[in-house]
């Protein structure tokens, strides 16, 4: 109620009550419906800064006043009590809550800072006698500079995981190289000192070739006769009829 000589006082009524007044006494009408509010810093103030970065956040705030201290709130604030008290306190409560974070923390943790910004809003508001049914961040975002210096961190990671690769693949490379000769060259010894201790590896390995060939030309529509040299049959012939004709010789 708003009395002239004294201002506004109590007994408060509630909506669908009828009630004589004197004329000296008119009734003041006070919503005590939610009231939905889009906050953030830099509406206001500078955003915070953290980490050298600025960083900009955004409240959604679904606010009431509270019922009992409706006189209060009207006597001290006025009708438009949110608009003179939650941007500034929003601002206070924003920049006491961010600077516990720093920048990934923010990112990464962002439930946690949202829930401790609505505890600790919530507990500021009640000093105003108003309730906050919702408090939670609609938008987070960095500025210009913090977000080009992580897209460049990332390309700048990418790189060196590339070039890592690119140094453990010719290692490995280097490593095939090294086995696949040494494997070479063992196989070379091996038959080597297999056609010394058994002449038959030799003919087999005859027989093998020329197997392999007379597949291979088996498929062709040409018909063709090979003699033996061409099936290389012959190999290894050839040093001993030299040997044996310079003995003949001598």
């Amino acid at each position: 109620m708003f009395g002239r000589s004294r201002g506004t006082f109590s007994p408060l009524l509630e909506a669908e009550v009828c009630s004589i007044m004197i004329q000296v006494t008119r009734g003041c009408v006070g919503e005590v419906m939610s009231r939905r509010a889009l906050l953030t810093d830099a509406n206001h103030r500078s955003p915070c800064k953290i980490d050298l970065q600025m960083v900009q956040i955004t409240l959604r705030v679904l606010s009431r006043p509270n019922p009992t201290a409706l006189p209060t709130i009207y006597r001290t604030l006025g009708p438009d009590w949110d608009e003179r008290v939650l941007p500034s306190i929003v601002n206070e409560v924003l920049k006491s809550v961010v600077a516990q974070f720093n920048a990934s923390q923010l990112i990464t943790q962002r439930e946690q800072v949202s829930r401790l910004i609505s505890r600790n809003l919530r507990e500021r508001a009640m000093d105003f006698n108003i309730l906050l049914d919702d408090v939670s961040i609609t938008h987070l975002a960095f500025g210009k500079e913090y977000t080009a210096a992580v897209e460049a961190k990332q390309v700048a990671q990418q790189e060196a995981e590339r070039a890592r690769f690119l140094v453990e693949k010719a290692l490995q490379d280097k490593k095939s190289i090294i086995i696949r000769a040494q494997g070479e060259a063992k196989s070379a010894e091996m038959i080597g000192e297999a056609m010394r201790n058994n002449p038959g590896f030799i003919q087999l390995r005859r027989i093998e070739a020329a197997r392999e060939i007379a597949g291979t030309l088996s498929g062709s529509s040409n018909r063709m006769f090979l003699d033996a040299s061409s099936l290389q049959l012959n190999l290894g012939e050839v040093k001993g009829d030299e040997t044996h004709a310079g003995t003949n010789n001598s």
